[in-house]
Formats: structure tokens, sequence, C-alpha cells
């Protein structure tokens, strides 16, 4: 039982990953740190649960692609249960012809793939992935780091100067070029002055849209080729990509384990209300119940919208802040759909010499026009026929998900709007749970027999079981216009607020949205910071 005469050092709104990464950091300070999660499990969204009994899949976030390698070794997460096996091939994609491309971990193997429909292009990938994961190199530092301080004056001023110095010392002329038109052009763009045939640039738009606005055509829509590329998983390798043994669910599992070993406190079901405020300094919060608690220092996993317009009274916030909050563009465009089957489904082209680690993928992605179409629909509020969707069967990796013989499918399903312009999702959940169904069909004809349960997770229900305003799995649009020193927002981007002794810990701050345990590594560290200059002064 929680006593609420405690006062603590910290406490953590939020028990997904990110949250629990700085709770987990921060006790192993020594700092006393509570957290409070509304949901009776750990994870946000980044969960393991059931479909139907005794069968078990990662319901939101799915795959384990850019999870920090210093996280892992910090918190020691082996220790904990992690274990992740490397996707190879990344991804499959059909071609609608009874032909698949894949993309393999290995750039030449990928580029002997890519040869059958273009020869040019294979020696064009090889090529692209080298200067992609150049460019990438530069960046993976900023992700374990404070994004550069655009308030900072004077001394601090130059010193965010040098920094930036020696992140860059070594980029070319024109590497800077380069890194430009990734951060503000498009990926259609990027890929049809790269390439010359529809399959290759469908092969990697496969692998570069998840959960963003807009289509690939659009300003922005290139910065996914790098941020896949950061170094990831136990061994830092670049563009990993890993199946978690257990679902997604151990990973937050095992931060959770560290967390509490390093002694801090986790309370599950207990949903806050209200941030507490005196004199503009953040002081505890109260939940849903009445009950209050104390701390020194406040830090949020929620999105900004959530924390800022929904956690903390209008009287202590400007008028201005929150109308820059207000405007952050969220308006999830995803949706998931997880299926128990009684078998596994027989994927048409596939050959029936592929290991289960290639039969785990496949994912349905249109053309680059096909996509852009996509978005355009959405983006006024209807759902497009033909959807990308991405489809993983882990348990082909992971028997442990469910009985013997049976499989479990996930499909994250891409360019669905929050905002329906007819209808609303309670109504049509199942109408487009049915759609779904029969496009993937079309590549996998027996799925619909196979069929024990599914659970259909609209926008609407990503953001009422999981907190996620408007659904949006970033808590935020990733965009130009709102990365680095912009996320959430201009001045209020080292993961402080204008509340002082409140602070940002989740997707909403620099770097953003995935599985990364990064923001939550990062806010801890500056509280440290401020608390240490505290107590010296």
């Amino acid at each position: 039982m929680l006593s609420t005469t405690d006062r603590y050092d910290a406490i953590v709104i939020g028990a997904g990953h990110n949250g629990l990464t700085a709770a987990a950091y921060l006790a192993r300070a020594g700092r006393s740190v509570l957290v409070l999660e509304a949901r009776d499990i750990v994870g946000g969204a980044c969960v393991t649960e059931e479909v139907i009994p005794g069968h078990r899949v990662s319901f939101t976030s799915y795959i384990a692609s850019m999870l920090m390698p210093t996280v892992i070794r910090d918190l020691d997460l082996g220790k904990h249960g992690l274990r992740m096996v490397a996707c190879d091939p990344i991804l499959t994609v059909p071609l609608g012809d009874g032909q698949i491309i894949r993309w393999w971990a290995d750039p030449h193997a990928t580029a002997r793939e890519i040869a059958r429909f273009s020869a040019r292009d294979g020696e064009a990938f090889v090529e692209v992935d080298r200067k992609l994961k150049a460019l990438a190199a530069y960046l993976q530092p900023f992700f374990l780091e404070s994004p550069p301080d655009l308030a900072a004056r004077g001394l601090d001023r130059l010193r965010e100067g040098l920094r930036l110095v020696r992140r860059f010392r070594r980029i070319s002329g024109n590497e800077i070029g380069e890194m430009a038109q990734f951060l503000t052009g498009s990926l259609g763009d990027f890929l049809d002055r790269h390439f010359e045939a529809d399959e290759t640039k469908r092969m990697i738009l496969a692998n570069n849209v998840y959960g963003k606005h807009g289509g690939p055509y659009e300003p922005g829509s290139a910065v996914g080729l790098l941020f896949h590329l950061l170094a990831g998983g136990d061994h830092s390798v670049q563009g990993f990509n890993g199946h978690v043994m257990g679902g997604m669910g151990a990973v937050s599992g095992a931060i959770a384990a560290a967390a509490r070993g390093f002694g801090a406190t986790i309370a599950t079901g207990a949903p806050v209300a209200r941030i507490d405020v005196t004199n503009g300094r953040a002081h505890g919060v109260m939940l849903a119940d009445g009950r209050q608690f104390h701390a020194d220092v406040v830090l949020s996993n929620a999105d900004p919208k959530r924390t800022f317009l929904g956690l903390l009274d209008a009287g202590h916030l400007s008028d201005d802040f929150r109308r820059d909050i207000a405007a952050i563009k969220m308006g999830g465009p995803a949706a998931k759909l997880n299926i128990a089957l009684s078998g596994e489904p027989r994927v048409i082209g596939r050959s029936p010499d592929a290991d289960p680690l290639e039969r785990a993928l496949l994912t349905i992605a249109p053309t680059l026009e096909g996509a852009q179409r996509c978005a355009d629909i959405a983006r006024f509020g209807d759902v497009p026929d033909e959807l990308w969707i991405d489809c993983v069967i882990p348990s082909l990796v992971d028997d442990s998900l469910c009985p013997p013989g049976h499989h479990m499918l996930t499909c994250f399903i891409q360019y669905v709007p929050y905002h329906l312009r007819e209808g609303t999702w309670d109504d049509r959940r199942e109408a487009f749970t049915d759609a779904v169904i029969r496009q993937i069909t079309r590549h996998m004809p027996d799925l619909p027999d196979l069929i024990l349960g599914r659970t259909m997770l609209t926008p609407l229900d990503l953001e009422r079981i999981y907190g996620l305003t408007e659904g949006n799995i970033f808590h935020g649009d990733l965009h130009v216009g709102g990365l680095f020193s912009m996320r959430p927002v201009p001045r209020y981007s080292q993961y402080r607020t204008p509340v002082d002794g409140l602070y940002l810990c989740g997707a909403g701050a620099h770097p953003g949205g995935g599985v990364t345990g990064a923001p939550g590594h990062n806010a801890a560290m500056q509280v440290l910071r401020d608390t240490r200059k505290r107590r010296r002064a």
C-alpha cells in the first residue's frame, strides 16, 4: 500500500517504456522514485497482451528497431530477461504478381534481390545504403543527449555551438547538403532520383512511413530513411530490427525490473488526475481517487497535449505556450489489428524453402503514388480502399506466445484518419476490420479460415486505452518542424517545461517516438544535472 505521507525525489507519470527508463536512471543515481501508471500493467504502448486466452502478442509496438544499446547496457536488460532475435530479412514485400522482394540485413544480398528487377538499382542500392548509414551515424549521438538549446545565452550558448562543431567536425560539404535534403525533402523525390524500378521504390517505401502523417511526396518524408538506420540492439547494429522474445512487453518488463532493482516504486491502477503546482513549481500529483503524492520533481511520460492541456490548470501556463502546444499536429494515422490463428497462413509467391524468420514478415505496401493517394484520402477523414499493412507472425520465431500449432498475427495499418468524415470508429470498427482482413487475404488466401479471435485498435482505441492523444503513437508528428530543438516546441526542448520542477520524459520530447528509451534516458540526465546545480547553489 502506497503511503501518501512519503515524499519522493521524483514522481514519474506513466509507466510506458520511457517513463520506466527515466525512473531506472534516477533510481540508479540514488534518487527515491515513484512511478504511477493508470493501467493495471506497465509498458504503455510497449506491451504484450492476450487476444484470446493463452494467445499473446505485442498489441501496439511490435518490432524492436531503435532500442538504444546504451540503455540496454546501462540497465543490464539482458539480466532482466530481454532477448531479441534479429530480423533477417528486415522485411518482405509482395508485389501483387506472385513475386516477393526482400530487404536483407546484408546490403549486398539486398542488391542481388533488387537486381532481379533492375541491375542499375542493385548497384545504386549499395552506394545509397553506405551514404545513408554514414549520415545516420552523425545523428546517432544526438539521440542520447539534449538537442541544441535555442534559448541558451552567454557561455552556455558558446558551449552549445562547440558541441555542434564537435559532432559534425568530420562532415563534408556534400554530406551537409545531403543531410539537409533528408531533413526537408520528400522520400518520393529521393527514390525517383536514385532508382528506376517500382519494385525497388516499393521495398524502400515499405520501411519508412511508420506512423507518419502525409504521403511520400510531401516535404520531410525522407527523414525516416535516416532514423531507421540508427544503431540498435545489444550489439549496436545500424538498421537493427528484432523480434522480442515474449513480445514487446518483455522490453517494458525488463526496464521495470531494472528500475525496481535500483529501488524505484511502481504503482499500477493509479491514474493521475492533476499535477500539483504552487508558486510556479510542481511539487506532486493528485490521483483520480483523490490521493496526493509529493516530490521534488515530476516527470511526465504523457504526451505534451495530455500533460499541459489536461493535467495542469490553465493558470500555470501562458496563453502563448498553451496555443503552441494545442497546435502540435496529432491525429494519429495508424491502427493495429491483432489476430489469433489456428495455423500458419500460406503466402502467395513465398518459397517453400523460406525459413521462419522470412515467413514471419510480410509488408503489404502500395506504390509511391498509391501511398500518396492514401494519405490524401485519409487527410479528409475517409478510409482508403487500399492500405499500407505491415504483417508480422511473431510466433514463428517465439513459440511461447501461443499453444503449439497455433500462431499470432499482428498488423500495423497506416493511413487511417483519427477524425472520420462520416460515422464513428465505434460504429465502423468491425466493418473496417473485415476490410483489412480482405486486403490481407489477397496475399494469405486461407487467412479467414484460421482466425480464432481478433482485436482491432482504431486510432480512437489507441487514445482511450493507451492514453495516446488522438491515437498518435509518436506523441506528435515527426517532421523537420517538430524534431530536435523544435520538440515539443522551441525554447522548451531540454525536457524542462515552463513549470519549474516539471519535465517531459516521453516521445513528445527529443528525439521522439519509437521504442528507443532515449527520451527517458535524456530527461533523467537533465533532472540529475539540474538537481546537482540546485544543491550547489
